[in-house]
């Protein structure tokens, strides 16, 4: 679905992400991990053509065999949300404080061609549904939702046109890690009912034991390791993996703990209000 070959992100100082080759799979979990300013972001944000200014990109990125260095900003923007969509870690970004969720998520569908009201309102509301989130909250403004359900609500944005692959970012750094995990369950029930693929930056091997297919280890802007999860987690080959595995958590232990000191959503959110 997904193919990176020799991708490499320069500034006009360094070398930032060197000569990348990877690729994601229909209905694939990629997690793709690495320390703080090992390139997995700036690989990311390639992709959708999201580099900040003075950063450029070359090599190749093809989508479905459709090169998309080549391709016009235009179109690529009609790409970016429809069929490849972003979770980023600052989750509150995604929304403008004086328009309501309602507003947010019917310029998304507006953007991409959709414009009858009545189905725009039936994406939204299915959308928000199928989060865990109720829809009345379509009627409120950002700030007057928690931060739990503000995270769900930019996955209900994400996830409102059903995107062939979705690419989260940190997207559970900045939650507790009973909320982490109930957007991660969340993730994996959409990836199983629509078939997306999912590229899943992230530096918590806990999560890469749950959820991954395969995984791939970057460090200092090079891909190091990449292979399965029972393999790399269990035989890790380069040094660098073998010390990042080392030094995490007890990952059999941290599971179970995890399970037991999950509440009813209902409960959390209205500890949270």
């Amino acid at each position: 679905m997904l193919e990176l070959d020799k991708l490499t992100v320069r500034s006009r100082q360094r070398v930032l992400v060197d000569e990348v080759s990877l690729s994601v799979g229909a209905g694939e979990w990629l997690a793709l991990v690495g320390e703080s300013g090992s390139g997995k972001s700036l690989l990311s944000q390639s992709i959708g053509g999201l580099l900040p200014a003075g950063i450029e990109a070359s090599g190749s990125i093809r989508w479905n065999d459709q090169e998309l260095m080549q391709l016009p900003a235009r179109q690529l923007r009609q790409l970016r949300g429809k069929e490849i969509a972003y979770i980023f870690q600052d989750y509150q970004g995604a929304f403008t404080p004086f328009r309501t969720i309602a507003q947010h998520m019917n310029e998304y569908q507006s953007v991409h061609g959709e414009k009858d009201r009545q189905q725009r309102r039936q994406r939204n509301e299915q959308a928000l549904e199928s989060a865990g989130l109720s829809t009345k909250l379509l009627h409120r403004y950002p700030f007057q939702l928690s931060g739990g359900q503000l995270q769900r609500a930019a996955i209900a944005l994400t996830l409102l046109l059903s995107p062939r692959l979705l690419i989260a970012d940190e997207a559970t750094t900045a939650l507790d890690s009973v909320s982490g995990h109930r957007i991660l369950e969340l993730l994996r029930q959409k990836q199983q009912e629509t078939g997306c693929a999912i590229l899943f930056i992230t530096h918590d091997w806990r999560h890469v034991r749950r959820y991954a297919d395969r995984i791939a280890v970057m460090k200092e802007g090079k891909l190091v390791e990449s292979g399965n999860r029972h393999r790399v987690l269990d035989h890790p080959r380069h040094p660098y993996t073998q010390q990042l595995i080392a030094a995490a958590p007890m990952l059999e232990r941290s599971e179970p703990m995890l399970r037991s000191g999950l509440a009813p959503l209902e409960r959390l959110e209205g500890q949270k209000s």
